[in-house]
């Protein structure tokens, strides 16, 4: 096997080994708790379900049709991509942080694409299901993003007297995130500290 085609298996194993990972995450939390539930693992972490419409950490910034599509097509021109630095030569390193950031975008285009076709949206305390494809809570590319992860690191009451804030609870790290967003954060973070001034390795 030569090094090109190595790298290309790998790019394809880890790719399907992360999305299949954040998909299995969201199906049991989906299936297995009510919207918002929240089960406390320690002082700063739980598993609290959440969905949302919008961008990574639950950002809402533009409409969801656009969002999907947007994905979609960053995801088929980082594919191109990697494919094209496979054959100029890429580094493993590169390649890493190229894919994670590829199958977590991809993780949550399935969300987005399917969720709302296949699962129904039952109030709590009743958990979602798989229904007949079509029956689903909403139409195809309108689906929810599911987010689970919650790391209230350090929490306080700012005093009454502070203008503006006195008074008001405050959480540091308050996103709820998914495997797919910790992949794509991951990826962008790995190649700002250690690819920003050479891609190719």
């Amino acid at each position: 096997m030569t090094r090109k085609q190595a790298q290309a298996l790998t790019g394809i194993v880890l790719a399907l080994g992360i999305i299949a990972i954040d998909q299995a995450i969201k199906v049991a939390v989906k299936t297995g708790m009510y919207l918002h539930q929240s089960i406390k693992v320690t002082d700063w972490f739980q598993i609290l379900f959440t969905e949302n419409d919008g961008m990574a950490f639950g950002m809402e910034i533009i409409p969801k049709w656009f969002l999907t599509s947007f994905r979609i097509g960053a995801v088929v021109f980082l594919v191109w991509y990697i494919s094209r630095c496979i054959k100029r030569g890429i580094g493993w390193g590169y390649l890493v942080c190229l894919t994670m950031i590829v199958a977590g975008a991809a993780g949550n285009i399935f969300d987005c694409m399917f969720y709302g076709m296949i699962f129904n949206n039952p109030p709590a305390p009743h958990t979602a299901e798989l229904v007949s494809w079509g029956t689903g809570y909403g139409q195809l590319m309108l689906g929810r993003v599911v987010d689970m992860f919650y790391f209230p690191l350090v929490e306080w009451d700012w005093p009454s007297s502070l203008p503006y804030i006195g008074g008001e609870h405050f959480i540091f790290f308050s996103p709820v995130f998914n495997f797919a967003d910790a992949s794509i954060s991951c990826g962008v973070i790995a190649l700002i500290l250690f690819f920003n001034k050479n891609v190719l390795r």
